[in-house]
């Protein structure tokens, strides 16, 4: 692996540095509304109340899901059962909550945090700060977020490159890497490039999602070498979750998901079916509960967006 380590100590840059930055890249021009969430239909809504922005979900142990408050930082716990979300941690000023996953083993909650360039790491037991860590000083959008047997993998948005942070048989985080890519990967042709990721195959595999290009890409977690899954072009592509040969591409600024079906070889993939609802309001990330799946609404550019939400639609 081409690593370099990672300095886990350094300072908190201001918040209002990364939102300032985050707005420039990420807000569009206001888009037409799909309407005030319904609870009517076979989809629910779940709101996250006092959100001021949102994007990130992960799935929980049995029913519960954890979603994040992007500009403030904030976590929230909820159930997809009950169909309820409250306040889970309220973190100190200067962070943000991008992608999220949850190690439920170790009772670990990682977040991307943006243009802090920094991930964090929650006891979700406890609901303290486990870890912090400055995966780079440089361009930076720390996306998303994949869990492995051995520990988690951040993507940024902004560099050809994934970041991983081990976990011991303890339990314990250990020492952030990078992991320069090679390959179509690691071009970064726009504001937005690597995005989504999920680990397959037990972690010997990473599928990344690959914003500017509107592709899906194999990594190799030991030397970086990246190769594309053939298939259609996937606008507008952000979290994506993987089961088996499944993936599901969430597609924010079209308010839908692709669901597709991965080749043996994960050389190619069919776009098998294109999930929609009326409750979607530019959706960012999913996190999949059996034949549910849970999807943030990030409402980017949204006119009168005052309250953010999960809403839970059919998988199939």
């Amino acid at each position: 692996m081409r690593c370099k380590n990672v300095d886990s100590g350094k300072a908190l840059r201001r918040a209002a540095v990364g939102l300032v930055a985050l707005a420039a890249l990420i807000i569009p021009a206001p888009v037409a509304s799909a309407g005030p969430p319904s609870t009517k239909g076979d989809d629910k809504v779940i709101e996250l109340p006092g959100a001021s922005s949102a994007e990130g979900i992960a799935e929980g142990e049995g029913t519960t899901f954890f979603a994040g408050d992007l500009f403030k930082g904030d976590i929230y716990r909820g159930d997809i059962r009950r169909g309820t979300a409250k306040l889970f941690i309220d973190v100190p000023d200067g962070r943000m909550a991008v992608g999220m996953k949850v190690d439920v083993e170790n009772g670990l909650l990682f977040v991307a945090g943006g243009t802090t360039g920094q991930a964090y790491v929650y006891d979700t037991d406890t609901r303290k700060t486990v870890a912090t860590y400055q995966l780079t000083t440089e361009e930076a959008f720390i996306n998303d977020v994949a869990v492995t047997p051995d520990g988690a993998w951040f993507t940024n948005s902004r560099r050809g490159e994934l970041y991983f942070v081990p976990v011991d048989r303890h339990g314990k985080p250990g020492k952030a890497s990078t992991l320069g890519l090679d390959g179509p990967a690691a071009a970064t042709p726009g504001d937005f490039n690597l995005n989504g990721i999920a680990a397959v195959r037990g972690g010997r595999t990473l599928i990344v999602a690959h914003s500017a290009d509107e592709a899906l890409y194999t990594v190799d977690p030991h030397t970086g070498a990246s190769a594309a899954i053939t298939g259609a072009k996937l606008p507008n592509v952000d979290g994506i979750v993987a089961k088996g040969n499944t993936l599901w591409a969430v597609q924010n600024m079209l308010n839908q998901v692709s669901r597709v079906r991965l080749d043996g070889q994960l050389e190619s993939f069919e776009v098998r079916d294109v999930i929609t609802s009326p409750d979607f309001q530019v959706p960012t990330t999913a996190a999949l509960f059996g034949d549910t799946l849970a999807v943030v609404n990030a409402k980017f550019g949204v006119p009168g967006a005052s309250t953010y939400e999960v809403v839970l639609t059919d998988a199939r």
